[in-house]
């Protein structure tokens, strides 16, 4: 390795502080599913909390009965929400793992002998569980190792989702592949360890893609800073992914943005697209002051006319993570298959931004029309109610947000 930037990002944060606006706490004795007035929505809809009392809530999945599971990364664990009484809030908290190392992504696999599993993305790796759906828990002997990731580093999340297989061709030979091989993978986003650097492995600032079995993983795409979380467009299927712009570029660059995520087609010379980091940002923009004195990796183009331009720009530092479209049929037409983003909010701008659920128009065929804001309130002038990280629709048609700040669960329904 020829050049490698490296620092204890930790502390910068504590030298030079966040940014963030002091953080109101929310009103203890309030009942539960209520005071929510100080956020704005569509009139066709209503918002109430579904849970509360949890630690850092960031990920959440239903399992095939409905009930939710949610990852407490920083707590090292994964718990489910019970609703026994089916009132609409959460009466019950159970613990499904715990002592993980901060777990993120999960998602729900069924194999062809219709056995469920469980996959639990950790800093380090991605194990997989049995799951017995009755009771809502995991059998912790059967877990496997499925893939190996780098730990760590400045972005640790470790996001995953099962999707369709987008290769033309098998990336193994028959002979490899196994009796288990499968038309579905299992994708996998690994942040960069940096801001801005020369990663070690290609396994860093990456989609990866393996099989349920973990028989192999591979690069899916490269060049992405932090996709911290991505999904699949209803209609054409496509992996649209958030993507989190570098710092230290000043208030309003580099954009954050949303990318549609492509199969490396046979004129992508370096086996996988690359969408620009760490020496392009935006519509292929060069950093100019991201000069490394040396830089040894021969697959990250420093042209950034080889690199892919986003399908939208967000502005900078709005820092947009949790991202679903609409597709419930409870919800207004007009709005089917748009594109809902969680702007978790920034840290390091002069004046705070994000902090809100966004609206994108999209059609069938996935073609851009217009945006506007869906939920704000959560910023208010220097004070914060919170920050929306995963937005899921539910079995019942609901959006489900999870906030890590305020330690919630949103349930937004139409009225």
């Amino acid at each position: 390795m020829g050049y490698l930037y490296r620092t204890d990002f930790s502390l910068v944060k504590r030298l030079v502080g966040y940014n963030v606006p002091e953080k109101t706490e929310l009103p203890l004795d309030r009942p539960l599913g209520s005071n929510l007035d100080y956020l704005t929505l569509p009139s066709e809809l209503k918002i109430s909390i579904f849970a509360e009392g949890l630690k850092d809530p960031r990920v959440i999945v239903f399992d095939p009965a409905g009930r939710m599971l949610v990852s407490e990364t920083k707590e090292g664990r994964v718990v489910a929400l019970n609703d026994k009484n089916k009132d609409g809030k959460v009466d019950e908290i159970t613990t499904v793992l715990e002592n993980l190392r901060s777990p993120h992504g999960l998602a729900f696999y069924t194999d062809k002998y219709k056995k469920l599993f469980l996959y639990v993305a950790e800093t380090n790796q991605v194990m997989r569980y049995d799951y017995d759906v009755s009771l809502g828990r995991v059998l912790e002997a059967t877990k496997k190792n499925i893939a190996n990731l780098p730990p760590d580093g400045q972005h640790f999340t470790r996001t995953i989702a099962f999707g369709k297989d987008f290769r033309s061709k098998p990336l193994l030979p028959e002979d490899l592949r196994g009796s288990v091989y499968s038309d579905i993978k299992l994708y996998i986003s690994v942040g960069s360890s940096c801001d801005a650097c020369e990663e070690s492995t290609w396994k860093r600032a990456a989609i990866l893609e393996a099989d349920p079995e973990g028989t192999y993983t591979a690069e899916f795409a490269g060049g992405l800073r932090n996709s911290v979380f991505f999904t699949f467009h209803p209609e054409t299927q496509e992996m649209w992914a958030t993507e989190m712009g570098r710092d230290n570029l000043g208030d309003d660059l580099p954009p954050d943005e949303v990318n549609i995520i492509r199969v490396a087609s046979s004129e992508q010379k370096y086996g996988a697209r690359r969408f620009g980091w760490p020496f392009c940002y935006g519509n292929k923009i060069r950093d100019k002051k991201f000069k490394p004195p040396k830089f040894e990796r021969i697959d990250i183009p420093q042209d950034c006319s080889q690199t892919e331009a986003p399908i939208i720009e967000i502005p900078a530092h709005s820092a947009p993570l949790g991202l679903a479209f609409i597709t419930s049929d409870r919800w207004p037409k007009e709005w089917k298959n748009d594109l809902l983003v969680a702007y978790h909010g920034s840290w390091n701008r002069s004046e705070p931004t994000g902090y809100k659920i966004v609206k994108f128009d999209v059609d069938k065929n996935g073609k851009l029309s217009g945006t506007a804001d869906f939920v704000t309130g959560w910023l208010d002038k220097n004070k914060i109610f919170g920050r929306p990280v995963d937005l899921k629709f539910g079995p019942d048609g609901a959006l489900y947000v999870s906030d890590d700040s305020a330690g919630l669960i949103y349930k937004i329904e139409p009225k």
